[in-house]
């Protein structure tokens, strides 16, 4: 699953531009699609630097690619995650904002090892779980439903989180990741604020409207599942004890009351601030 060298790594730009550039600011946000560039991991590894993807965007602009500018704009955006982290190294590990020391996270727990494990009951964040576990990439936008889902939803430490991405990414980056984290958690540079709560089902019918992302890595309920989804159940421990033919599991909380509760934890946190 990986394309792996400073070769193969040029390579790829060089069929990016020439092939998706033009649909990604339109297209990138669909998993399905292979829109991106999917130069993650090579600039994680130092296969490829941000100077040459840089490059790259900068003649694909002078030359009228209406991508570019959204290209350049996400490389920045990496770039930009980097600055904080040198000028400010606690990004890595606590909460960027102050007032956040005392939210009531949860520590690891039951329900976490559960999303760990792509079994919450919630097809477009197991995917996204499941993908990464097999492939060592996770689209971005099920990254930001995923670990909204566990921030929010499940009330958990955007730490916890960090670290099972940490162990299972290829593109492993803890500049840019750790920022991610905090930016959905609500608690980071720029963050989106916390009552923004992704909604699974909701992001599904939007970002994948056919289905094709969640067929691809969830066998449960398919007669012929594709490889895809089998993969992952080849992958992971057996004392997981996982099966393609077992049931789907149930919904470990159900979105509007696992939402409920996130906001009225967020408002008690404003008050105890205000006071």
């Amino acid at each position: 699953h990986a394309t792996v060298g400073e070769a193969a790594a040029l390579a790829r730009l060089d069929r990016f531009v020439a092939e998706r550039l033009a649909r990604y600011p339109v297209e990138r946000d669909y998993p399905a699609r292979g829109a991106t560039s999917g130069l993650s991991e090579n600039l994680a590894w130092g296969e490829i630097s941000p100077r040459t993807a840089w490059a790259a965007g900068l003649r694909a602009r002078e030359e009228g690619n209406p991508g570019a500018e959204k290209f350049l704009s996400e490389l920045a955006w990496r770039e930009f995650a980097w600055h904080l982290m040198f000028h400010h190294p606690k990004l890595a590990g606590a909460n960027w904002r102050t007032g956040w020391e005392g939210f009531p996270w949860r520590g690891d727990n039951a329900e976490a090892e559960r999303w760990r494990r792509g079994m919450t009951g919630e097809p477009f964040v197991d995917a996204a779980m499941r993908e990464m576990y097999v492939t060592g990439r996770m689209h971005n936008r099920a990254r930001m439903v995923a670990a909204s889902y566990l921030t929010k939803h499940l009330m958990t430490d955007w730490r916890v989180g960090l670290a099972w991405f940490a162990d299972c990414l290829t593109d492993w980056d803890p500049a840019a990741n750790a920022m991610g984290w905090q930016w959905v958690a609500g608690c980071g540079p720029d963050a989106a604020p916390f009552f923004r709560i992704f909604n699974p089902n909701a992001q599904a019918e939007r970002f994948d409207p056919d289905g094709r992302y969640r067929r691809a890595f969830l066998a449960e309920g398919q007669a012929a599942p594709p490889a895809s989804a089998r993969e992952y159940f080849a992958a992971v421990p057996r004392a997981w004890d996982l099966r393609p033919d077992a049931a789907y599991p149930a919904p470990l909380v159900g979105l509007a009351e696992g939402r409920a509760r996130a906001l009225r934890a967020y408002e008690q946190r404003d008050r105890a601030a205000a006071e």
